[in-house]
């Protein structure tokens, strides 16, 4: 009985350790103004002038077409500070997901510039194996958030790796916890029908994931960001992923996409023939009941100076570069970013 009373003591000090360490970790963090920003934002090859013979970058080297050289890349990276800087007009991106970087160093050339440096944004990243080079990454504001676990997550389908989905599970000075996925999905290019296989089965991978979360709390604050390739009226999203529309009934352990009715109203975050709308923001049922943690809706970050107009049809997205040509602009893509409120009792 004595051995048994020891143990029981050990595993309670252990608990009111880890629980006061907890404690201690959350009162050091800062409670936002008013929302917990989350941001995406796909880049557009944000890449250093260096040549890597392990990925395809001779687009942007000092001898290819465009010259990619030292002034060009320190201005896509203030293009992109700005950016980030200009999401919320209340405050700065608390999260941020990124896809389209070249590695760790841009990464920290981007930290540095004069509109973020003071933010003392930190850098989760990992090495990926994608063949252009491309990747996913997160910067996150460690006066306000506490990462407590980093994993990347990778699809195989048809026996083909895809790139890996970045997971973050971290705290917040609420006391909430908040799952969060970046995504980069396969692309469309070589054919819609051709590439659509592998989203679907990206999709039914991170539904998979999700629902282990669930399993364990149908409650779970998930967040879920990123260029998926796809609209949210597309199989990937509704079949497989099984996202719900916010005017659908409400269910827990659920996800809702949050960039549902905003792109059935015509909008989108990139321009071709039309407005799609690939980079979106879903969430799941606990962040849409209110009772804890509550979503607000999508924001597109749409600036005049963001944008190109063209002879005709609407303004688009200013790109930095397309098919050999140089434009000095920000990103084909714009970035999306969601607040998340606190309830007050």
């Amino acid at each position: 009985m004595k051995i048994i009373a020891l143990k029981y003591a050990a595993t309670a000090f252990v608990f009111l350790f880890l629980f006061a360490s907890c404690n201690r970790g959350l009162k050091q963090l800062k409670k936002p103004d008013h929302a917990f920003l989350v941001g995406f934002y796909n880049v557009e090859n944000l890449f250093d002038t260096i040549n890597d013979p392990a990925i395809n970058d001779e687009e942007f080297l000092p001898e290819s077409k465009v010259e990619w050289n030292s002034a060009k890349y320190v201005k896509k990276l203030d293009n992109i500070a700005r950016v980030i800087a200009s999401m919320d007009s209340l405050d700065y991106p608390h999260f941020v997901g990124l896809a389209e970087i070249e590695n760790k160093s841009v990464l920290e050339d981007l930290v540095e510039q004069a509109r973020v440096k003071n933010l003392g944004y930190q850098i989760i990243h990992f090495s990926d194996n994608d063949p252009r080079g491309i990747e996913v990454a997160a910067l996150y504001r460690p006066a306000y958030f506490k990462p407590l676990s980093i994993k990347t997550l990778r699809p195989v389908i048809n026996s083909k790796d895809n790139r890996f989905i970045l997971y973050v599970k971290g705290v917040i000075a609420w006391g909430d916890t908040l799952h969060l996925f970046v995504n980069h999905w396969t692309s469309r290019y070589g054919g819609l029908e051709t590439t659509q296989s592998a989203r679907n089965g990206t999709a039914a991978f991170l539904r998979h994931t999700t629902d282990s979360i669930f399993a364990e709390n149908a409650q779970a604050n998930i967040v879920i960001v990123g260029d998926f390739n796809d609209n949210p009226n597309d199989d990937s999203m509704i079949k497989y992923l099984k996202t719900n529309a916010l005017t659908d009934s409400y269910a827990s352990a659920n996800l809702y996409n949050l960039s549902l009715d905003p792109f059935l109203k015509g909008d989108g975050t990139l321009f071709y023939k039309s407005w799609d709308f690939f980079d979106q923001v879903i969430v799941s049922s606990a962040l849409i009941d209110g009772a804890g943690l509550s979503a607000g809706p999508v924001r597109i970050v749409r600036h005049k100076w963001m944008l190109y107009q063209p002879a005709q049809g609407p303004a688009r997205p200013n790109r930095t570069l397309s098919n050999g040509r140089y434009f000095g602009g920000f990103s084909d893509h714009l970035p999306v970013i969601v607040g998340l409120y606190k309830a007050r009792n």
